[in-house]
Order: structure tokens, then sequence, then C-alpha cells
């Protein structure tokens, strides 16, 4: 009997491979704070800085080929920010890929969550492979806050944002910074925020020091705007399809910013 089960799940192609959802991952893991390390100690005391805002590469995996191959051509950018939806499903083997594609940069990068990434058990891959959905790091004496804005992906149920995170991150290392970005993936008014927090959401940012503008991904647009009317920036970066990204220019006296196409 046992002869004729093992040469039955022998012909079962397929049956036993790793479940697309599975989080045992091979390679790199735990990337952020990685990255996060390389770049705070590369470019703690740099007056400018050069970073590169990409989003949304989903899929489109030979678009994103190409785009790193362009910042990579460049040899004039600092770090790249990427603002979420590193996949379509939140499988593990798109989580594989993505990060093989990013890790072709020569530069150091962090990555967001999307609401993509949460499908499945891609939350918990993003965990794994790149850390806490809400992080921040310190460059040039900005600091660079990264936030979960996936709040539809929890029911409304969970604090996303994250007003407890946020409040920590006004003063954590207050003497290393004097300015603040704010980067997310879904902006405020859009179908993945919780937009019954908005408001309450623009009264924190104002405690950050500094506040220069705000990034974000998930609209498959470039575009900017005053999304509350009152002066602060809000920057929309586009998917890796339409072959644009951002590049900011961030010096003591404020930044320049540019749309990018390849």
């Amino acid at each position: 009997m046992l002869p004729v089960l093992l040469l039955v799940f022998m012909s079962c192609d397929g049956v036993f491979d790793i479940h697309p959802y599975d989080v045992n991952f091979k390679g790199d893991i735990a990337i952020n704070a990685k990255q996060i390390g390389v770049i705070e100690n590369r470019f703690a005391s740099q007056d400018t800085l050069r970073v590169a805002f990409i989003s949304d590469t989903h899929g489109w995996y030979s678009d994103t080929r190409d785009e790193i191959a362009h910042l990579n051509n460049r040899h004039d950018i600092d770090f790249v920010i990427h603002c979420g939806d590193l996949t379509d499903a939140g499988t593990a083997s798109e989580y594989e890929r993505a990060r093989d594609l990013l890790q072709r940069l020569q530069v150091p990068y962090v990555a967001l969550v999307g609401n993509h990434d949460f499908l499945g058990t891609g939350d918990q891959s993003y965990r794994v492979m790149f850390g806490d959905m809400d992080f921040s790091f310190i460059a040039g004496r900005i600091k660079f806050v990264c936030l979960n804005t996936n709040a539809t992906e929890y029911d409304y149920m969970a604090a996303v944002p994250n007003f407890d995170y946020m409040e920590t991150e006004f003063t954590r290392d207050s003497a290393r910074f004097d300015r603040t970005v704010v980067v997310m993936h879904a902006p405020p008014y859009s179908d993945q925020f919780n937009n019954n927090v908005c408001k309450a959401f623009r009264r924190y940012l104002d405690y950050f020091p500094g506040l220069m503008c705000c990034v974000y991904g998930h609209n498959h647009h470039a575009e900017q705007s005053y999304i509350y009317g009152d002066g602060l920036m809000f920057y929309g970066v586009d998917c890796a399809m339409n072959r644009s990204y951002r590049l900011f220019t961030f010096t003591p006296d404020g930044y320049d910013e540019e749309l990018v196409d390849y």
C-alpha cells in the first residue's frame, strides 16, 4: 500500500508546491531596518539630499526593471522610497520578485506597504520581508515618517493611520531633525483612507517639526494638490506602468521637485 501512495503523491504535480501565501522566504528579509541603517549612517550630516519616490510597481516587471535602470543611470540619487503596492495580490512569489528587482538599485531604498500588499497573507509577508508598517528614519536633519494608511484592509477596525505612533514621532530623536516629510500609500479622502479621521489626521500633521510636504502613491497618477486647501502640498507618485517617478532635492532652504519620465 505504501509504494502505491508514494506513486500517487509523486504523480500529482504541484500538490506539494509551496503555497502562494507562504511567508517563509528565501533570501533577504527585514529589509527596511537594514536599509535605514545605511541611509542614516551615510547621510546623517549631508546638507543636500536627492530622493526618488516610486510607487505601485505591482506586476509591471518590465516597466519596473526599466525604472530601476533609469534610476541607476542617473548617478545623482541618494536613496529611493517606494510608496507601496509592491505586489498585485500579496503572494510570496510576487514579494520575492519585487524584492529581487528592487535589490538591483545601486542606492539604499525602503518600501511602504500598499493595499494590494495586504491581500491573502500579504500583510504577514510584508512584515517578514520589510518590517513594521509604520516606520521612520532621519537623513540630513529631515525625518521621513512612513505611515500605513490602508484602513479598509482592516475594515476600519484598526488604528490606521496610527495616531499613537505619530505622536511618538513628533519628538523621538528630536535633537537630530528639524524638518519632516510624511510618506504614505493612500492619501486622505481616497478609497483606502479612513476618511472619518481625515480632519484629525491633518491636525496631527501640524505637530511634526518643519513639515515640508506629504508624498503618496495609490492613485496611479502623477498629481499634486493642496488636499486640505491650506498650503500643505501633497505629491502623488505615478505607477510603474505610466513610467514616471518623482525626484526631490532637499536643501537647507527648502526643496525642489520634478517629475521624471523614463
